[in-house]
């Protein structure tokens, strides 16, 4: 039993018969390292349990290490050591000797046993065709360490210098180490050898996969391309995309809209031709052209107002409710003495389930007008009522726009459904936007984040509905 210095490593295994490059910078490790350098002795160099602990005690080393030969030793200006050491030995840690600047430990030395019976021929035989096989998939692994390991013919030697050999981690190595029977130090190599082959091939199998999938798209776009080329060529590089422009262009033409939302349109598809389709511009644009073109900006429902024939329809859709169809009758019918009436907006206030909403269905049937209703209960962005600017990823126009949208019609009746739920938070008042679209005043001129044009509301009957008026 020996007293030799201890050096422990983070996470590198040295196999006895392989020399090895280290660079150390703790103080201790350095120290112990030009002890065995000066005095001429060895080393034994065993790995920490967990790398992460910077001044690793008895518990937290592996005992068995590998008695080692300091070869040279070169001190680099950053203070650090580079150290060559060379392995011999396996050694047993049995106990610590502890020194001022670093630990000394008794090591037991372990005799290998070489017997090169039959079963050990046998792993032999198998262990170095996986290797073979390995090493023939994994270009870490260069031809002349394959000829190197080939012609070892010690057992022990031939195990180790294979094991130190294979790109796996600290862990496995170790294990190797810690083996100190033949016949089971080869069975853990070959398991090991076996499992990384098996690994190796199947990354072989997901990389050419992925290869073969690349190589279509590859295909797809070189011929998408070629095909380009030769209708341009021939005259007929007017795809079906020049189709889809013929069409926006004729929708545009035949649109009854504004001339500053056409010539918006008409500028916004000019962008739009030499775009790529699939490019993530050309998508926001369509879909802009597709809500501009879809809006009814001037297309009206014919609608003839009968004071006595709204009256007749409130009566048979309602029972009662006498002092609010007097109102709405009032309202309707200065509405249909002026032109535009700029004056208050209608607003039922009551208790959920009383009829606010179908009587705001009623005043749409006596109008002989479309009906849209959307419920602000709960919203609290002020994007739900003005939209998204475009800029945005996934923008829409407010729920306003989207309604006519669906409608196609400009002078709807419009119920505003729970008004006073409506909230405040960080991403702006509602209350506020929401005043835009009911001013008469304002509301000629609404402008929409999305559609960034002004839109004319005034032609909309808008009703509102509340549960309170605090």
């Amino acid at each position: 039993m020996k007293i030799l210095p201890v050096m422990p490593l983070r996470d590198i295994v040295v196999f006895p018969h392989m020399a090895a490059p280290l660079i150390v910078g703790r103080e201790n490790s350095i120290k112990a390292l030009e002890y065995a350098m000066n005095n001429n002795t060895e080393i034994i160099l065993v790995v920490q349990v967990d790398a992460a602990i910077n001044e690793p005690g008895a518990a937290d080393l592996h005992q068995t290490g590998t008695i080692s030969k300091v070869l040279q030793l070169l001190r680099l200006p950053d203070g650090t050591i580079k150290a060559l050491v060379e392995g011999k030995r396996r050694g047993l840690l049995v106990e610590f000797v502890k020194q001022p600047d670093f630990f000394m430990g008794r090591v037991e030395e372990f005799k290998e046993h070489n017997e090169y019976d039959l079963k050990n021929i046998a792993y032999h035989r198998q262990l170095l065709l996986s290797f073979k096989s390995y090493a023939a998939r994994n270009k870490k692994i260069s031809p002349e360490v394959v000829k190197s390991v080939e012609s070892i013919a010690d057992p022990a030697r031939f195990i180790d210098v294979l094991a130190s050999h294979l790109p796996v981690n600290s862990v496995d190595k170790q294990a190797v180490l810690s083996k100190i029977n033949l016949p089971e130090r080869y069975a853990l190599v070959l398991d090991i050898v076996s499992r990384e082959l098996e690994l190796t091939e199947l990354e072989g199998a997901i990389q050419a996969k992925v290869r073969k999938r690349l190589a279509k798209i590859q295909r797809d776009y070189y011929l998408t391309e070629q095909i380009k080329v030769i209708k341009k060529e021939i005259g007929q590089d007017k795809d079906e995309h020049g189709a889809e422009f013929d069409e926006l262009a004729e929708r545009i033409k035949d649109k009854n809209m504004p001339v500053v939302a056409r010539e918006k349109a008409e500028q916004e598809l000019k962008k739009l031709k030499p775009m790529p389709p699939s490019s993530a511009e050309a998508t926001v644009i369509r879909n802009y052209l597709d809500c501009i073109l879809s809006l009814p900006w001037q297309d009206k429902s014919e609608s003839e107002l009968n004071i006595n024939q709204a009256e007749k329809v409130l009566d048979e859709d309602h029972y009662g409710l006498r002092k609010p169809k007097e109102r709405i009758l009032e309202y309707l019918a200065v509405q249909a003495q002026v032109e535009k009436l700029h004056g208050p907006i209608l607003c039922l206030v009551g208790p959920p389930g009383v009829g606010k909403t179908s009587l705001c269905k009623s005043v749409a049937r006596a109008m002989e007008r479309e009906f849209v209703r959307i419920s602000l209960g709960g919203v609290r962005d002020e994007a739900e009522i003005r939209g998204h600017r475009r800029t945005y990823i996934g923008a829409m126009p407010g729920r306003i726009i989207q309604a006519l949208r669906k409608v196609k019609v400009n002078n709807p009746v419009f119920c505003l459904d729970e008004v006073d739920k409506m909230s405040t938070d960080f991403r702006g008042d509602p209350a506020s936007a929401l005043l835009e679209v009911l001013d008469s005043e304002q509301n000629t001129a609404f402008n929409d984040h999305f559609l960034d044009l002004d839109y004319d509301l005034s032609d909309i009957f808008f009703i509102t509905t509340a549960n309170s008026l605090h």
